[in-house]
């Protein structure tokens, strides 16, 4: 009897130090909940060229997470998001939400430059990106009753 006992406490002691998970824990979605803080992008006040895009953006991250995750991190659009235009590193407009949609007004970019779009969500924390997208002066990208949806990843 003690020796098996004394193999049960082995056998457990070394699956506790193999990392092995609890059993109740297994079906917990990861964690998508970052520490990022609200970015302080803002949009150009002045600029020298007169080029624009108008872009209505929608955001669905279903690509990046599943469907579990994002409801165990309670993600829902927020007043507090935000999406905003790169070209490298300069910030070219930024937006809110307004009844699901970011309107975004790209100012600024030279014809051909690469765009990069970023969310940032208040309640995940995160800021993601997407794949850049090639400007052309006076462009549109999306409307309202075809939002362009991006996808969105984690920035590296």
């Amino acid at each position: 009897m003690k020796t098996r006992l004394l193999s049960i406490a082995l056998c457990t002691l070394l699956l506790m130090a193999a990392g092995c998970k609890d059993p109740g824990k297994q079906n917990e979605p990861e964690s998508i909940i970052g520490s990022a803080a609200k970015p302080s992008w803002t949009a150009p006040a002045d600029y020298d060229m007169t080029s624009s895009m108008t872009a209505v953006v929608k955001v669905d991250l279903s690509a990046v997470y599943t469907a579990e995750q994002l409801t165990a991190a309670g993600y829902k659009l927020t007043g507090e998001d935000l999406v905003a235009a790169f070209a490298g590193d300069e910030c070219l407009g930024v937006a809110t939400p307004k009844d699901g949609l970011f309107y975004l007004y790209i100012c600024s970019p030279a014809n051909g430059q690469e765009v990069t779009l970023k969310y940032y969500s208040s309640v995940l924390k995160n800021v993601l990106s997407a794949a850049p997208i090639a400007y052309t002066d006076g462009s549109h990208l999306g409307s309202v009753a075809e939002p362009y949806t991006p996808q969105f990843a984690p920035a590296k």
